[in-house]
């Protein structure tokens, strides 16, 4: 399983609260029909005066064919796309890793 982790900034014209209201109410969404996506996951920090990023974006794939087939699709350009009308791409870095899960409590 590959997981993409990317960390989020905000567009400069956009509070943080503005930032994570487009996010949730516009771009996840568009971002939920990818195709080939097993998991995704949002997160926001509880204190963004605090925090160097706005938000964490995790998308599971199979493998990395499947991840390069989702954002070569046509949802997939239409999501990276409404990710530069919110948040600010080539800012916060992006991971392409596979996850170990060490602890589980809920398995």
């Amino acid at each position: 399983m590959i997981k993409l982790v990317n960390l989020l900034v905000r567009a400069d014209d956009l509070t943080h609260e503005e930032f994570v209201e487009y996010w949730y109410e516009e771009h996840v969404p568009l971002a939920k029909d990818l195709p080939n996506a097993k998991k995704y996951v949002t997160s926001v920090p509880n204190s963004p005066e605090h925090s160097e990023y706005d938000g964490i974006v995790e998308l599971y794939f199979e493998d990395m064919g499947d991840l390069k087939a989702a954002f070569d699709s046509e949802v997939g350009k239409e999501v990276m796309a409404d990710l530069e009308t919110f948040a600010k791409p080539d800012e916060g870095p992006t991971l392409y890793v596979e996850e170990t899960v060490q602890l589980d409590d809920d398995a």
